[in-house]
């Protein structure tokens, strides 16, 4: 594959404000929709947590949310049959740093579950101690306050109290959402935060010109592989 289609489908995929996919980026550079699923996930690879070092630190807000399609629109071998909500979903847990000087950073990561070892580990791996942290009322996040200054909000009375809200990250899952939904239309498990990556990406580089996202995602390329065995998982 010529270095002519790749920066072309690089190029793409960091403009593009909703993602682009397989099948367009086959017609558009002429090859197949197999190839084109490869290269764009060779991409995503780069970017995944490519835009973001250090942990996150001042005010940060903290959320979880569920990807996957309602089990009432599901064909009937692949519905769970145990209710509704989160059943079948792939839950998603995300940091939204808040700066004043600069636009706030997000980190988004695919975890097995929401459980409160899992969601302390999330924010004890990425948000520095001491920092105020937002969160709502999950009782997952109870704990938390022994290391960080942990402020509440109920979304059962209200959404905001003064520079209390979780609006940011859930700002941040509406885009996510409409990504998925509206390009993607179904991504598996497996490779989730392969797209969590690409859209981390898109949000933090969101006031940068579609030149400066191309340029930096063309220098995190270097040290990085993915291979179709590991991608496929061999199947």
């Amino acid at each position: 594959m010529g270095l002519d289609k790749w920066f072309i489908a690089i190029w793409l995929l960091t403009s593009a404000k909703n993602g682009i996919s397989s099948c367009e980026l086959g017609r558009y550079l002429g090859i197949t929709q197999k190839t084109a699923w490869f290269m764009l996930h060779r991409i995503r690879h780069i970017m995944e947590g490519g835009s973001i070092d250090g942990k996150f630190s001042g005010e940060v807000e903290a959320d979880e949310t569920y990807i996957g399609g309602k089990e009432k629109n599901k064909h009937k071998d692949k519905k769970h049959n145990l209710g509704r909500g989160a059943v079948g979903k792939a839950a998603v847990a995300g940091l939204l740093e808040r700066t004043s000087d600069k636009p706030s950073k997000v980190k988004a990561k695919h975890i097995p579950n929401t459980e409160q070892k899992t969601l302390h580990n999330m924010v004890k791996s990425n948000v520095k101690k001491g920092s105020v942290l937002y969160t709502d009322t999950m009782r997952s996040y109870n704990g938390l306050e022994e290391e960080y200054q942990r402020q509440i909000i109920d979304h059962t009375f209200e959404y905001v109290r003064d520079n209390v809200y979780t609006n940011g990250i859930e700002n941040f899952w509406n885009l996510l959402k409409r990504m998925i939904k509206g390009t993607y239309t179904f991504v598996e498990a497996p490779h989730l935060d392969n797209y969590l990556g690409e859209e981390c990406f898109r949000f933090n580089t969101r006031t940068e010109s579609d030149q400066m996202r191309f340029v930096k995602a063309s220098k995190m390329i270097e040290g990085k592989r993915l291979t179709y065995e590991k991608l496929t998982k061999g199947n």
